[in-house]
């Protein structure tokens, strides 16, 4: 694969395909069929036989998922990618394709729900463990090792808490046990974090979030730095089916190309609002990667290009409070999903993650009261507004309530 383009924004623009493969189309056409015609059986069997590149059936591979695939590797620096129908079936390809009865893994917490209902729900049917520590304990995440240990699985930041991993620290321990380190990217995404570059294995993304941007598509990706690595989670997609459609890889290739300007405009939000709500009265804390009240606000210098547009924080008034907050924003949309260009608000405790235990939410972190804002690309002065008359709404009913 050639890396032409060093530019994140270049990239994301012109990464993975060239006009001059598609009869001078500028947008990488979508090949909506099922299946392709060989010139002669020679060919045919030639394909079959991984001798000639030439696709064969779109399960298995399609020109337009092939430039998304392309692209996506560019952007993370890997050896190559494996386009999934979901972000749950990126989960899935990692882990099937490389945990086996008897293996254990090492995951941090908090993590997106069904990620974790996933390990602990299904896989550990077919004898597959999991050790579960903070996702800022470097030191927990190294004692966890034992002799079956075969992945360390991260997300970073965290999901709902922006809590991070300090990714030098989970390399370190991945390679003393010459173990994949495994990294889900989804919320900073490629334009603000990079962890192959800083040693990880694999990396994988939800690309219905902020690489697709337009709420209009679910998908995901696994990138990995190693050939065999990549090998085998794409024996395993195949196999189980979990491989994208070309439609779906149109929409998605359609919204990279405009990654950065997305992302940067919804930073700069996140950023205004982040600091704003650390002064609003109705507000307990706040935590975002990008102010210096976050306890890992040095590490996010270190390993991220920008802090991000997610953000949570606590209403002083717990679960009360935050249903008065949601209910009373406008502009701003109360569903889940993050990394669009419009505002989503939710309440992780009973959405995101209602699958995990009550007890569980606090160990992990996840407060009755806290609230996560997605910020997405409308103007600040309105979204200030809108949170600001909402605020109002939650002050009110705290009177109300004595």
């Amino acid at each position: 694969m050639s890396h032409e383009y060093k530019g994140r924004n270049s990239k994301a623009i012109h990464a993975g395909f060239d006009p001059a493969d598609h009869k001078g189309a500028v947008s990488v056409p979508i090949y909506q069929s099922s299946t392709f015609a060989f010139p002669n059986a020679e060919e045919g069997a030639a394909r079959f036989a991984g001798t000639s590149s030439g696709p064969i059936y779109t399960r298995l591979a399609n020109p337009t998922v092939q430039a998304l695939e392309d692209c996506v590797a560019q952007l993370e620096n890997g050896c190559g990618a494996v386009a999934t129908a979901t972000g749950m079936a990126a989960v899935s390809t990692v882990l099937l394709s490389h945990l086996r009865s008897g293996d254990h893994l090492i995951g941090t917490h908090p993590l997106y729900g069904p990620s974790r209902g996933l390990i602990d729900k299904y896989l550990s049917r077919f004898g597959i463990t999991a050790t579960w520590v903070p996702a800022a304990d470097s030191a927990a995440l190294a004692a966890a090792v034992r002799p079956e240990t075969r992945m360390v699985y991260v997300e970073t930041p965290a999901n709902p808490t922006l809590d991070l991993v300090d990714l030098a620290a989970a390399v370190k321990v991945a390679r003393s046990a010459r173990i994949p380190l495994a990294v889900d990217n989804t919320f900073a995404g490629p334009h603000l974090q990079r962890p192959l570059e800083q040693g990880a294995d694999i990396v994988l993304h939800s690309m219905t979030k902020s690489l697709n941007g337009h709420a209009d598509v679910v998908a995901g990706i696994v990138v990995a730095r190693d050939p065999a690595a990549l090998a085998a989670c794409r024996d395993a997609a195949i196999t189980f089916g979990m491989t994208m459609d070309p439609h779906q890889a149109w929409l998605v290739l359609r919204g990279i190309r405009t990654l950065g300007m997305r992302v940067e405009r919804a930073q700069e939000n996140a950023w205004k609002i982040a600091r704003w709500l650390e002064t609003h009265g109705a507000v307990a804390w706040v935590r975002y990667p990008g102010l210096k009240s976050h306890p890992q606000h040095e590490l996010a210098r270190k390993q991220m290009a920008g802090p991000g547009a997610v953000l949570a924080f606590e209403l002083r008034g717990g679960v009360e409070a935050g249903r008065e907050l949601m209910n009373g924003v406008r502009l701003i949309t109360l569903a889940v999903s993050l990394g669009g260009v419009e505002s989503l608000i939710e309440h992780p405790a009973s959405m995101t993650h209602k699958g995990v235990a009550a007890d569980e939410q606090l160990r992990q972190g996840i407060t009755p009261g806290l609230v996560r804002l997605a910020v997405g690309c409308e103007d600040y002065e309105d979204l200030r507004t809108d949170l600001e008359n909402a605020l109002v709404r939650v002050e009110a009913a705290a009177e109300t309530l004595g």
